[in-house]
């Protein structure tokens, strides 16, 4: 039968044909994705539904949100491969061969920018300044608002930064360490100095999140095929270290990028209510705390009107008494001259969905034309500076012209229904669960829900202890959960020839990630001050990186960016800013993602010092 095949001639497939050879493919790779999501999803949905009882608002825009977040991942990944990735590698081999080291440096600054804007998460942070209080952190509102162009701009500057400080390591054949303990250094006192300043402050969450932003899936890929290029070019294919580091500065710079433009900013008194006067300025915040309030009841004009009319209870109410004397009268309790207070409760016929399953104040068309705008100024631009680099600089051709271009459309296509799916699902289903999450030990106004609710517990530490465990176990599974880990562990494996075990790496880092994240549910319900939690963790880290040998430091700092995925960092952001806008006397609540980058390079550290000792231990009795 096959000898009646004719070379060369052209079969049509059809549609039935075509889609049988395609969904093979299409369905592994959505089941790559969906490995990445179903976890933290399911989490999420059943710590609400099971231990704070609440039902899910906004359900089936969550469920087609979150559906939209792993086609988008998909394409996006699959255009990674077959477009950014390919010119990535390209030109990591080509540039040191052919460049002199200040057009490498100079290549290597412009890259990290644009893998910066390129990066999914950049998107969520510019929408993280939604939920600040102008006048309680004026300084990080207009950050995050009034500057937030700036802000992007100045992560971007300090990934640039790390990428050709990294690329330069390469190199003059430098030390991690060498690098991370003077840098680590500058961090901790600027951050101290920070702290003390009551605008600075505030800041400083912020500040240590944008790390944990920059290191997503955009960046990862393209700054490690460029060190990879550097490496073999400077010390042949066998260098153990090849690529191991650039990850670790490009989130450490961003801190310091933050920090200096907050600093800006404070000097040049330009943020929000910086020269207004400071006994005008001390009455906002109680005026916008009656409104705020006001705006949080769940009783509208008509059921006041009804209420006024029979003097009946609305339903779903209850009476608060507030001061007044309470007294013992004819076997009954008489309050005399009190406030009497009606609010609205949490009806307790609620079913696992709440009533309205899709926002009605989201404008779903404003939407996917903002995700669409968000992907072509992202993509477009890197996409044409590595085209330009490999064809005007280098002068050479595309390699897999045809493939490249499908890759990059599909880059585009995934990126642009990964914002649409994270605007719809992940950030709703973050805050809402981090809204929620405190009436495990105080009363909140329920997301995108009626009436009130909490606290579940009758002293508020047994709440808190259930609230900082719902953490640890949060972003333990959730790191198990990440690709990128399985990646690492076999990279780690091969590095140390075995002694440090794939499986005892990806247990370190899940351990690591949800012992940060536990930290930061910690922080924020406790309301302490981050530096408190952060300083003597990096103390820590400057004595085991001190300590340890230059193989453990290269991959230990490099594990804490493959926890922050493109699934990770929208939701615990979000997360975070919700638990804060719910716990009273709390700012904000960014920090949770710094401190959910700190453990794991605790844990691997201290592992790999563990690993290396026995190695030590059993070459001696040898």
């Amino acid at each position: 039968m096959l000898n009646k095949i004719v070379t060369g001639q052209r079969f049509e497939l059809g549609l039935k044909g075509t889609l049988e050879i395609l969904w093979p493919y299409v369905r592994d790779h959505f089941i790559d994705q969906l490995k990445g999501v179903w976890f933290i999803v399911v989490y999420l949905f059943l710590f609400q539904l099971l231990v704070l009882g609440l039902p899910i608002a906004y359900a089936g825009m969550i469920a087609v949100g979150t559906l939209v977040v792993i086609i988008g991942l998909m394409f996006f990944m699959e255009g990674l491969r077959l477009g950014l990735m390919p010119l990535g590698e390209t030109i990591g081999t080509l540039l040191p061969r052919k460049s002199r080291v200040v057009v490498i440096l100079g290549f290597s600054f412009i890259l990290g920018i644009g893998a910066t804007l390129a990066e999914p998460a950049i998107a969520v942070l510019k929408a993280a300044g939604a939920g600040v209080k102008p006048t309680q952190a004026p300084l990080l509102f207009s950050l995050l608002n009034d500057y937030a162009g700036q802000l992007v701009a100045a992560v971007g500057i300090g990934v640039g930064l790390a990428v050709m400080l990294g690329v330069l390591r390469f190199l003059r054949g430098w030390s991690l360490k060498y690098l991370i303990l003077p840098l680590v250094s500058t961090l901790l006192v600027a951050t101290v100095w920070a702290n003390g300043h009551p605008q600075m402050r505030h800041v400083l969450g912020l500040a240590w999140d944008c790390g944990a932003v920059t290191t997503g899936p955009v960046t990862v890929p393209l700054v490690l095929a460029l060190g990879i290029g550097v490496c073999r070019m400077v010390g042949g294919s066998g260098n153990r270290n090849a690529g191991f580091g650039i990850v670790t500065l490009a989130s450490l710079f961003p801190v310091l990028a933050v920090l200096l433009l907050g600093g800006y900013h404070l000097g040049a008194k330009d943020y929000y209510g910086a020269s207004a006067d400071p006994f005008e300025r001390s009455e906002i915040p109680a005026v916008e705390a009656v409104h705020a309030e006001s705006r949080r009841l769940g009783f509208g004009d008509e059921e006041f009107k009804r209420y006024l009319e029979s003097g009946e209870l609305p339903t779903h109410s209850r009476i608060i008494l507030k001061q007044g004397e309470p007294q013992l009268v004819d076997g009954r309790i008489v309050h005399l001259d009190p406030i009497v207070v009606l609010e609205k409760t949490v009806p307790d016929d609620w079913s696992v969905f709440a009533g309205v399953l899709w926002d009605p104040d989201s404008e779903l068309r404003q939407q996917i034309l903002d995700s669409i705008l968000t992907a072509i100024r992202a993509i477009v631009p890197l996409c044409l500076f590595l085209v330009f680099t490999l064809r005007v600089v280098l002068g050479e051709k595309m390699p897999h012209g045809q493939d490249v271009i499908i890759g990059l459309t599909f880059a585009l296509v995934g990126m642009s229904l990964f914002g649409l799916g994270i605007t719809l699902g992940l950030t709703p289903l973050g805050t809402q669960l981090g809204s929620n999450v405190p009436a495990t030990f105080t009363t909140i106004f329920p997301w995108g829900l009626p009436g009130t609710e909490g606290p579940l517990f009758k002293y508020a530490f047994y709440g808190k202890l259930v609230a900082v465990v719902f953490g640890f176990f949060l972003g333990y599974g959730a790191t198990l959960a990440e690709p990128a880990l399985n990646a690492l562990g076999n990279t780690v494996e091969s590095i140390t020839v075995g002694a440090f075990r794939k499986k005892l790496l990806m247990h370190s880092v899940a351990l690591g990630v949800g012992a940060g994240i536990a930290a930061g549910v910690c922080k924020i319900a406790y309301n302490l001050p981050l530096p408190y939690l952060l300083v003597p963790s990096y103390l820590l880290l400057l004595m085991l990186t001190w300590i340890s040998s230059e193989d453990f430091v290269n991959f230990s700092w490099d594990s804490a960016g493959v926890t922050t995925g493109p699934i990770t960092v929208p939701l615990v952001l979000a997360m975070g800013l919700g638990i804060g806008g719910n716990v009273p006397g709390v700012v904000d609540g960014f920090g949770v993602l710094a401190l959910a980058s700190v453990g794991p390079i605790i844990t691997v550290l201290t592992v790999g010092l563990i690993v290396a000792r026995n190695e030590r231990l059993a070459a001696e009795q040898v």
